[in-house]
């Protein structure tokens, strides 16, 4: 009955975290459309505008320079400079360049940019950029003029005030603000229906498995369909019609529900490429979005990235539950495979290495990668420097990886390798799942060995590693 009344709790909180599940995934992608929709109407505004300018000004530039008569006098080109800029409304000036030296301008508040002009005079040809001066954007073109082919000498400038764009920014972003909120309604209602519909059948278990440790074992569960969820009905009253003649039965029951986690966890990994992908795009483009728009995209493909990191976990750590986890070994250079896990995560320079040659052991390489990639890991994120890693061989082969930051709490030393434990709770937020040292465990026992944490006498914590040199590896 105890088992039962596990398994009741186990799927009541499963069908909770189902519904945080649907309820981030629907909250995430509203806000992602609304990024993306802010952007990409900003850019089409802009990128509109900014050709309109810059045809306009090679159009007026072309027709007031095509019949100037030589020599050019200052009076000449500061009617050039007059001629320009009106028509442009809210233009800040022009500037007219002969030789090099600026000899004519309409009224100018802004500073041209000196980079501008380096590639217009270098290359010959129209150019433009957008800069932005005491919060204001601003337009910047210029172009050289020329006589048919051949470059005239003379410059022409225009520095254009980008007003009613930033209003309309403004209008966009609030705009967008606005629509969040009737947007993140309905995408949590959404959510909360799918996941009402999902999660009926695992109501359904949750009752039978509460009536089953009430001592009804004749409860049964209806089988519709032939999803994982009825495949799951059928395994639960099979198991229900075996339970008073067996208690193994039960955890069988109990196996297929750790299973059924494992599976929702797949599940989860389609969606949660495509929204990697997606932040991926907006992290990339956030030096091209306003301060706030920019934070939040970065902030949005930080956090994918941890929920990435955490459903990759509990797969891992499901496969150890389900006694699921395949070793593939093979006769390996240990030193080689350490340096091969620092370089792969660019830790190399931060860690130093006191490794002993040609140490070959038997052992599953990828499981190794994650045991060191974990230890080193932890290590630099709540250690501090230097952070060492040491392998030496004996009578087993030992693999330290010690740092000289503060240690570990001595009420934290019996659980550090526990799930989802965090010695210091200011680190909630931090980007571990709270797996790592769990997972890491989990292999090197699979191996064989054991994994022990400790303070060092002159303070920092070591993390060992013991493997024994002939682990009888089982090629499963």
């Amino acid at each position: 009955m105890r088992t039962l009344r596990r398994a009741r709790v186990f799927f009541s909180g499963l069908r909770t975290r189902m519904v945080l599940v649907f309820l981030a995934l629907a909250v995430l992608s509203a806000l992602a459309a609304a990024v993306l929709i802010y952007s990409e109407a900003r850019s089409r505004m802009l990128d509109r505008t900014q050709t309109l300018l810059i045809d306009e000004f090679r159009a007026r530039v072309e027709t007031h320079t095509e019949n100037l008569a030589e020599p050019l006098g200052k009076a000449a080109l500061q009617q050039l400079a007059n001629r320009v800029a009106p028509g442009f409304l809210g233009a800040t000036g022009t500037v007219v360049y002969k030789g090099g030296e600026a000899v004519s301008s309409r009224r100018t508040d802004v500073p041209l940019s000196s980079a501008l002009r380096i590639r217009v005079t270098d290359s010959k040809n129209l150019h433009y950029e957008r800069v932005l001066v005491d919060d204001m954007p601003y337009l910047m073109i210029g172009t050289p003029v020329m006589r048919g082919t051949s470059p005239s000498g003379l410059e022409v400038y225009l520095t254009m005030p980008l007003t009613k764009e930033q209003s309309i920014d403004v209008a966009l972003g609030e705009a967008a603000r606005n629509a969040i909120l009737p947007v993140l309604t309905l995408a949590v209602v959404l959510a909360l229906l799918a996941a009402h519909s999902v999660l009926r059948p695992v109501r359904a278990l949750d009752r039978a498995a509460r009536a089953l440790a009430q001592g009804r074992l004749d409860t049964r569960l209806a089988v519709e369909g032939g999803d994982e969820l009825a495949r799951l009905a059928q395994t639960f009253n099979t198991t229900a019609a075996a339970l008073e003649s067996s208690v193994a039965e039960l955890r069988a029951m109990e196996a297929k529900a750790r299973q059924f986690v494992a599976d929702v966890s797949h599940e989860m990994r389609t969606p949660l490429a495509s929204m990697v992908t997606v932040a991926d795009v907006l992290d990339e483009e956030a030096g091209r979005l306003p301060g706030d728009v920019a934070d939040a995209a970065r902030l949005m493909n930080t956090e994918v990235g941890k929920l990435a990191t955490l459903v990759e976990d509990l797969m891992e750590i499901s496969r150890f539950d389900a006694g699921a986890v395949a070793l593939n070994p093979a006769e390996v250079d240990v030193a080689g495979e350490i340096g091969a896990a620092l370089r792969r995560r660019g830790w190399a320079g931060a860690v130093s290495t006191q490794l002993e040659e040609k140490v070959m052991l038997h052992l599953d390489p990828r499981r190794f990668d994650l045991i060191v990639a974990n230890l080193v890991g932890n290590a630099l994120r709540h250690g501090a420097p230097p952070v060492t890693v040491r392998l030496a061989r004996g009578l087993n082969v030992i693999v330290e990886v010690a740092d000289r930051g503060p240690g570990l709490a001595p009420e934290s030393l019996p659980h550090v390798f526990d799930r989802f434990y965090k010695a210091d709770s200011a680190r909630s937020r931090s980007a571990g799942s709270g797996l790592g040292l769990a997972i890491a465990r989990e292999n090197a026992l699979l191996h064989g060995g054991a994994l022990t944490a400790a303070n060092r006498p002159g303070g920092g914590a070591v993390f060992t590693l013991t493997l024994p040199v002939n682990a009888g590896l089982d090629d499963r």
